[in-house]
């Protein structure tokens, strides 16, 4: 079942950027490093009491050991987490930090996570590592979502970095759901496939939730995403789309430069 998120034209999106704090030799960082910078910036908004998305991926990872060095401290106290994956759930008990779900805390105070692309409205392409529906209902739930990127993440438009804009289906008849999604963006050269496990590319990938995952690329700018989501959420068999539109808060950009973070204007 699709997520229902609010949507806005981008040209209504309001920001305020912070400048970038300068880093002492930043040439000297690696892209490793820098998702570090980023993620520790945004562990700084994480107060006491609070409940927190935790996200998944390389760049999520190190904000969750982040606040569960803060927690083992004392820096930190009474935090409670909601994990968007079995890996990130598996993170967090190893760490000591208590865990709970959407059906006891339905809204949570923050969401931390990374994301595969950004564009100039901060919309997000995320989902390359398989993990985007559960990431979409945290994240809509969360009263802010910090997002953490080092700068090899910004596009132009989604989808501009000519890798994958994942789609999370059902296994049923996936073929017959890939051909549809291909056709939907036929104007932008739109090219699909299934993604296969890992080490195995005889077997597909299988989400969390026990869905496949369709990998979309595209040569040309798809246009109104918008009107590209709510096309993609109509076809029978899709579960969820790996655009965020209009859901982030704030952006965290760590970059040869230093961080530079932009947030929506009220937030």
């Amino acid at each position: 079942m699709a997520v229902a998120y609010r949507h806005f034209a981008a040209s209504e999106k309001r920001k305020t950027v912070e400048p970038p704090a300068p880093q002492i030799s930043p040439v000297l960082l690696s892209q490793d490093e820098l998702k570090k910078l980023a993620a520790y910036k945004a562990v700084e908004y994480v107060e006491s009491g609070m409940v927190v998305g935790l996200g998944t991926g390389s760049t999520a990872k190190h904000a969750v050991d982040r606040i569960g060095e803060l927690l083992r401290l004392g820096k930190l106290e009474k935090i409670v987490g909601i994990p968007t994956s079995k890996a990130t759930h598996a993170q967090a008990v190893a760490l000591g930090i208590p865990l709970s779900d959407l059906n006891a805390h339905p809204i949570l105070d923050l969401a931390i996570d990374g994301a595969d692309e950004v564009d100039p409205h901060m919309n997000l392409v995320k989902g390359r590592g398989g993990s985007l529906l559960r990431e979409k209902m945290v994240e809509a739930a969360s009263k802010k979502f910090v997002v953490i990127v080092d700068e090899s993440k910004l596009v132009g438009h989604l989808g501009g970095s000519g890798l994958a804009m994942p789609v999370e289906i059902v296994p049923f008849c996936w073929e017959f759901t890939l051909k549809r999604l291909e056709m939907l963006f036929m104007e932008a050269g739109c090219v699909g496939r299934l993604r296969t496990a890992a080490g195995d590319s005889n077997q597909p990938f299988v989400t969390d939730n026990g869905n496949y995952i369709i990998d979309l690329y595209f040569k040309k700018d798809m246009g109104d995403l918008k009107a590209a989501s709510d096309a993609i959420l109509r076809l029978a068999g899709v579960v969820e789309h790996g655009m965020f539109l209009d859901m982030a808060t704030t952006v965290i950009v760590a970059g040869k430069l230093g961080v530079t973070v932009t947030n929506q204007v009220g937030n």
